[in-house]
Protein backbone atom coordinates (compact mmCIF):
# COMPACT_ATOMS: atom_id res chain seq x y z
CA UNK A 1 0.00 0.00 0.00
CA UNK A 2 2.77 2.61 0.78
CA UNK A 3 4.66 1.92 -2.33
CA UNK A 4 1.04 2.81 -4.40
CA UNK A 5 0.65 5.72 -2.43
CA UNK A 6 4.60 6.74 -3.52
CA UNK A 7 3.84 5.76 -6.91
CA UNK A 8 1.37 8.08 -6.74
CA UNK A 9 2.60 11.03 -5.18
CA UNK A 10 5.50 10.44 -7.58
CA UNK A 11 3.40 10.96 -10.65
CA UNK A 12 1.93 14.16 -9.29
CA UNK A 13 5.01 15.51 -8.56
CA UNK A 14 6.33 14.77 -11.75
CA UNK A 15 3.19 16.48 -13.61
CA UNK A 16 4.02 19.39 -11.91
CA UNK A 17 7.21 19.09 -12.63
CA UNK A 18 6.67 19.31 -16.32
CA UNK A 19 4.75 22.20 -15.82
CA UNK A 20 7.66 24.24 -14.76
CA UNK A 21 7.56 24.25 -10.82
CA UNK A 22 10.62 24.77 -9.26
CA UNK A 23 12.02 21.11 -8.32
CA UNK A 24 13.84 22.87 -5.21
CA UNK A 25 11.15 25.02 -3.68
CA UNK A 26 12.13 27.51 -1.50
CA UNK A 27 9.28 27.39 1.28
CA UNK A 28 9.39 24.89 3.50
CA UNK A 29 5.88 22.41 3.72
CA UNK A 30 3.31 23.09 5.73
CA UNK A 31 0.97 21.43 7.77
CA UNK A 32 -2.06 22.19 5.43
CA UNK A 33 -0.48 20.46 2.33
CA UNK A 34 -2.97 18.97 0.82
CA UNK A 35 -2.18 15.03 0.90
CA UNK A 36 -2.18 14.16 -2.52
CA UNK A 37 0.50 16.61 -3.33
CA UNK A 38 2.75 15.07 -0.47
CA UNK A 39 6.29 14.61 -1.80
CA UNK A 40 7.80 11.46 -0.54
CA UNK A 41 11.07 10.94 1.03
CA UNK A 42 14.59 10.36 -0.98
CA UNK A 43 17.40 9.53 1.30
CA UNK A 44 20.71 8.30 0.04
CA UNK A 45 22.76 6.65 1.37
CA UNK A 46 26.87 6.28 -0.01
CA UNK A 47 30.27 7.78 -0.01
CA UNK A 48 31.86 10.48 -2.59
CA UNK A 49 30.44 9.08 -5.25
CA UNK A 50 26.70 9.58 -4.06
CA UNK A 51 28.31 13.17 -2.44
CA UNK A 52 29.21 14.24 -5.72
CA UNK A 53 32.95 14.84 -4.97
CA UNK A 54 34.71 16.18 -8.37
CA UNK A 55 31.80 18.39 -9.29
CA UNK A 56 30.58 21.97 -7.94
CA UNK A 57 31.04 22.16 -4.48
CA UNK A 58 32.10 19.32 -2.24
CA UNK A 59 35.90 18.48 -1.51
CA UNK A 60 37.54 16.01 0.39
CA UNK A 61 40.25 16.89 2.66
CA UNK A 62 43.19 14.15 3.63
CA UNK A 63 42.00 13.87 6.70
CA UNK A 64 38.17 14.49 7.71
CA UNK A 65 38.07 14.33 10.98
CA UNK A 66 35.99 16.59 12.41
CA UNK A 67 35.19 17.87 9.18
CA UNK A 68 31.15 19.28 9.36
CA UNK A 69 30.28 17.98 5.61
CA UNK A 70 26.39 18.31 6.30
CA UNK A 71 25.83 21.36 4.38
CA UNK A 72 25.80 18.73 1.65
CA UNK A 73 22.96 16.91 3.34
CA UNK A 74 20.73 19.26 1.55
CA UNK A 75 23.49 21.68 -0.12
CA UNK A 76 24.62 18.71 -2.62
CA UNK A 77 25.45 20.17 -6.19
CA UNK A 78 22.79 19.77 -8.68
CA UNK A 79 24.59 17.63 -11.31
CA UNK A 80 25.09 14.81 -8.54
CA UNK A 81 22.75 12.06 -9.32
CA UNK A 82 20.82 12.22 -6.08
CA UNK A 83 20.13 16.58 -7.27
CA UNK A 84 19.10 14.66 -10.54
CA UNK A 85 16.62 12.46 -9.23
CA UNK A 86 15.30 14.91 -7.18
CA UNK A 87 14.58 17.08 -10.62
CA UNK A 88 12.92 14.50 -12.50
CA UNK A 89 10.70 13.76 -9.54
CA UNK A 90 9.98 17.01 -8.58
CA UNK A 91 11.54 17.19 -5.06
CA UNK A 92 12.43 19.40 -3.20
CA UNK A 93 15.72 19.67 -1.01
CA UNK A 94 13.39 18.72 2.56
CA UNK A 95 12.59 15.68 0.22
CA UNK A 96 15.84 14.47 -1.11
CA UNK A 97 18.69 14.10 1.32
CA UNK A 98 21.61 13.20 0.31
CA UNK A 99 23.87 11.56 2.87
CA UNK A 100 26.78 10.48 1.14
CA UNK A 101 30.00 10.80 2.90
CA UNK A 102 33.84 10.99 1.28
CA UNK A 103 36.06 8.58 2.25
CA UNK A 104 33.51 6.52 4.16
CA UNK A 105 34.20 2.43 3.98
CA UNK A 106 31.56 -0.23 4.45
CA UNK A 107 32.40 -0.72 7.90
CA UNK A 108 32.00 2.91 8.68
CA UNK A 109 28.47 2.62 6.86
CA UNK A 110 27.11 -0.36 8.95
CA UNK A 111 27.93 1.96 12.65
CA UNK A 112 26.26 5.11 10.65
CA UNK A 113 23.07 2.99 10.30
CA UNK A 114 23.14 1.93 13.58
CA UNK A 115 24.37 4.46 15.99
CA UNK A 116 23.95 7.47 13.65
CA UNK A 117 28.06 7.78 14.41
CA UNK A 118 31.55 6.73 13.66
CA UNK A 119 33.24 5.03 17.26
CA UNK A 120 36.72 6.08 16.07
CA UNK A 121 38.25 7.62 13.20
CA UNK A 122 38.74 5.44 9.97
CA UNK A 123 43.09 5.55 9.72
CA UNK A 124 42.93 4.58 5.98
CA UNK A 125 40.74 7.30 4.78
CA UNK A 126 40.94 9.66 7.58
CA UNK A 127 37.19 10.29 8.40
CA UNK A 128 34.97 10.11 11.56
CA UNK A 129 31.61 11.41 11.18
CA UNK A 130 29.12 11.79 13.64
CA UNK A 131 25.58 12.28 12.65
CA UNK A 132 22.80 10.96 14.63
CA UNK A 133 20.09 12.52 12.38
CA UNK A 134 21.06 9.82 9.77
CA UNK A 135 18.96 7.62 11.99
CA UNK A 136 15.78 10.18 11.56
CA UNK A 137 16.05 10.49 7.99
CA UNK A 138 16.20 6.52 7.84
CA UNK A 139 13.18 6.08 10.25
CA UNK A 140 11.37 8.82 8.03
CA UNK A 141 11.98 8.07 4.68
CA UNK A 142 9.82 6.54 1.71
CA UNK A 143 13.15 5.59 -0.62
CA UNK A 144 16.13 4.87 0.63
CA UNK A 145 19.40 4.18 -1.99
CA UNK A 146 22.29 2.41 -0.98
CA UNK A 147 25.59 2.55 -2.56
CA UNK A 148 28.69 1.51 -0.94
CA UNK A 149 31.78 -0.69 -1.33
CA UNK A 150 34.20 0.59 -3.80
CA UNK A 151 36.35 2.61 -0.99
CA UNK A 152 37.03 -0.79 0.63
CA UNK A 153 39.52 -1.55 -2.32
CA UNK A 154 39.88 1.94 -3.79
CA UNK A 155 41.18 3.51 0.12
CA UNK A 156 43.67 0.83 0.64
CA UNK A 157 44.72 1.04 -3.11
CA UNK A 158 45.84 4.94 -2.21
CA UNK A 159 47.56 4.28 1.04
CA UNK A 160 49.74 0.95 -0.50
CA UNK A 161 50.33 3.36 -3.00
CA UNK A 162 51.19 5.80 -0.23
CA UNK A 163 53.69 3.24 1.21
CA UNK A 164 55.29 2.17 -1.91
CA UNK A 165 56.50 5.76 -2.80
CA UNK A 166 57.68 6.44 0.74
CA UNK A 167 54.36 8.89 0.56
CA UNK A 168 55.86 10.77 -2.41
CA UNK A 169 52.45 10.29 -4.14
CA UNK A 170 50.69 11.69 -1.20
CA UNK A 171 50.00 15.39 -2.83
CA UNK A 172 48.73 13.52 -5.76
CA UNK A 173 46.51 11.45 -3.87
CA UNK A 174 44.80 14.07 -2.62
CA UNK A 175 44.73 15.85 -5.92
CA UNK A 176 43.13 13.00 -7.05
CA UNK A 177 40.73 12.32 -4.36
CA UNK A 178 39.29 15.74 -3.69
CA UNK A 179 38.42 15.94 -7.51
CA UNK A 180 40.53 18.91 -8.20
CA UNK A 181 41.93 16.81 -11.01
CA UNK A 182 39.10 18.18 -13.23
CA UNK A 183 39.82 21.54 -12.72
CA UNK A 184 41.82 23.31 -15.20
CA UNK A 185 42.69 26.83 -12.96
CA UNK A 186 46.61 27.73 -12.94
CA UNK A 187 46.61 26.42 -9.40
CA UNK A 188 45.46 23.27 -9.71
CA UNK A 189 48.03 22.82 -12.95
CA UNK A 190 50.93 24.11 -10.49
CA UNK A 191 49.82 21.46 -7.91
CA UNK A 192 49.97 18.33 -10.02
CA UNK A 193 53.05 19.32 -11.70
CA UNK A 194 54.64 19.79 -8.68
CA UNK A 195 53.32 16.85 -7.18
CA UNK A 196 54.52 15.09 -10.41
CA UNK A 197 57.89 16.01 -9.44
CA UNK A 198 58.17 14.58 -6.85
CA UNK A 199 57.83 11.43 -8.34
CA UNK A 200 61.30 10.77 -8.68
CA UNK A 201 61.17 7.30 -7.55
CA UNK A 202 64.17 5.30 -6.43
CA UNK A 203 64.89 1.68 -7.58
CA UNK A 204 63.37 0.01 -4.62
CA UNK A 205 60.35 2.50 -4.43
CA UNK A 206 59.82 1.34 -8.70
CA UNK A 207 60.20 -2.18 -7.32
CA UNK A 208 57.37 -1.59 -4.72
CA UNK A 209 55.13 0.11 -6.86
CA UNK A 210 55.22 -2.68 -9.72
CA UNK A 211 54.87 -5.38 -7.03
CA UNK A 212 51.80 -3.75 -6.41
CA UNK A 213 50.16 -3.39 -9.33
CA UNK A 214 51.18 -6.78 -10.19
CA UNK A 215 50.03 -8.74 -7.22
CA UNK A 216 49.66 -6.38 -4.11
CA UNK A 217 46.57 -5.04 -5.82
CA UNK A 218 45.13 -8.56 -6.66
CA UNK A 219 45.27 -9.49 -2.68
CA UNK A 220 43.84 -5.85 -1.66
CA UNK A 221 40.34 -6.39 -3.52
CA UNK A 222 40.72 -10.43 -2.52
CA UNK A 223 40.70 -9.50 1.06
CA UNK A 224 38.02 -6.26 0.57
CA UNK A 225 35.46 -9.06 -0.83
CA UNK A 226 34.36 -10.62 2.11
CA UNK A 227 34.71 -7.63 4.37
CA UNK A 228 32.49 -5.59 1.66
CA UNK A 229 29.70 -8.28 1.21
CA UNK A 230 29.37 -8.60 5.07
CA UNK A 231 28.90 -5.09 5.68
CA UNK A 232 26.64 -4.14 3.34
CA UNK A 233 24.50 -7.05 3.97
CA UNK A 234 24.78 -5.94 7.57
CA UNK A 235 23.53 -2.00 6.20
CA UNK A 236 20.41 -3.43 4.38
CA UNK A 237 19.58 -5.51 7.43
CA UNK A 238 19.75 -2.34 9.14
CA UNK A 239 17.98 -0.49 7.55
CA UNK A 240 14.87 -2.50 7.02
CA UNK A 241 14.71 -3.12 10.42
CA UNK A 242 14.96 0.75 10.93
CA UNK A 243 12.36 0.68 8.07
CA UNK A 244 9.91 -2.25 7.29
CA UNK A 245 8.22 0.07 5.00
CA UNK A 246 10.12 1.69 2.73
CA UNK A 247 11.81 1.03 -0.91
CA UNK A 248 15.54 -0.13 -0.89
CA UNK A 249 17.32 0.50 -3.77
CA UNK A 250 20.86 -1.05 -3.70
CA UNK A 251 22.98 0.48 -6.22
CA UNK A 252 26.04 -1.39 -7.76
CA UNK A 253 29.51 -0.52 -8.41
CA UNK A 254 31.41 1.04 -11.08
CA UNK A 255 33.95 -0.03 -12.04
CA UNK A 256 36.97 3.27 -12.50
CA UNK A 257 40.19 0.94 -13.53
CA UNK A 258 38.64 -1.37 -15.54
CA UNK A 259 42.35 -2.16 -16.93
CA UNK A 260 42.88 -3.99 -14.01
CA UNK A 261 41.84 -7.65 -13.99
CA UNK A 262 42.31 -7.64 -10.10
CA UNK A 263 39.57 -4.69 -9.94
CA UNK A 264 38.00 -5.55 -12.29
CA UNK A 265 37.02 -8.89 -10.75
CA UNK A 266 36.22 -7.58 -7.45
CA UNK A 267 33.43 -4.92 -9.02
CA UNK A 268 31.94 -7.62 -10.87
CA UNK A 269 32.24 -10.01 -7.59
CA UNK A 270 30.43 -7.27 -5.81
CA UNK A 271 27.95 -6.26 -8.58
CA UNK A 272 26.89 -10.14 -8.64
CA UNK A 273 26.80 -10.38 -5.25
CA UNK A 274 24.49 -7.55 -4.60
CA UNK A 275 22.38 -9.09 -6.93
CA UNK A 276 21.74 -11.58 -5.71
CA UNK A 277 21.54 -9.97 -2.00
CA UNK A 278 18.49 -7.82 -3.30
CA UNK A 279 16.47 -10.62 -4.41
CA UNK A 280 17.29 -12.54 -0.98
CA UNK A 281 15.91 -9.14 0.96
CA UNK A 282 12.84 -8.60 -1.84
CA UNK A 283 14.89 -4.62 -2.68
CA UNK A 284 15.69 -3.59 -5.65
CA UNK A 285 18.83 -3.77 -7.52
CA UNK A 286 19.84 -1.00 -9.64
CA UNK A 287 22.79 -1.72 -12.04
CA UNK A 288 25.09 0.73 -13.11
CA UNK A 289 27.93 -0.62 -15.08
CA UNK A 290 28.03 1.84 -17.72
CA UNK A 291 28.86 5.13 -15.47
CA UNK A 292 31.26 7.14 -17.32
CA UNK A 293 33.63 8.31 -14.54
CA UNK A 294 36.73 10.65 -14.81
CA UNK A 295 40.56 10.26 -13.95
CA UNK A 296 39.66 10.69 -10.29
CA UNK A 297 37.40 7.40 -10.12
CA UNK A 298 34.39 9.69 -9.71
CA UNK A 299 31.65 9.59 -12.17
CA UNK A 300 31.39 12.81 -14.57
CA UNK A 301 28.03 14.98 -14.83
CA UNK A 302 26.70 12.00 -17.80
CA UNK A 303 27.56 9.28 -15.02
CA UNK A 304 26.06 10.77 -12.77
CA UNK A 305 22.92 11.58 -14.96
CA UNK A 306 22.87 8.17 -16.11
CA UNK A 307 22.67 6.63 -12.13
CA UNK A 308 19.83 8.81 -11.80
CA UNK A 309 18.01 7.84 -14.84
CA UNK A 310 18.88 4.02 -13.53
CA UNK A 311 17.07 5.14 -9.86
CA UNK A 312 14.13 6.88 -11.47
CA UNK A 313 13.71 3.87 -13.52
CA UNK A 314 13.57 1.43 -10.24
CA UNK A 315 11.51 3.72 -8.34
CA UNK A 316 8.75 4.18 -10.61
CA UNK A 317 8.57 0.10 -11.57
CA UNK A 318 8.81 -0.22 -7.56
Amino acid sequence: MKKKLISLALSAAMLFAGFSISAFAEEPLTGSEPEEEKQPLYVALGDSICAGVGLTSVQYAHNLMGVDVSYNFKGYPDACYVGQVAQTLGLDRDHAINLGLPGLMSADLVELVKTGKMSEMNTLSGCQYDYPEILEYLKEADIISIQMGSNDAFVPTVVAIGNATNWKSEDLASIVLSGNLRSKDPETRAAFQTSMKKLKLTKSETDAVWNLVTSGMSKICTDAYPVSTANIRSVVETVRALNPDAQILLIGATNPVPLLPSWSNYFNKLNKFQKQLAEVYDIDYVAVPYAQTELDGHPTVSGHKYIAKKIVKAIQNG
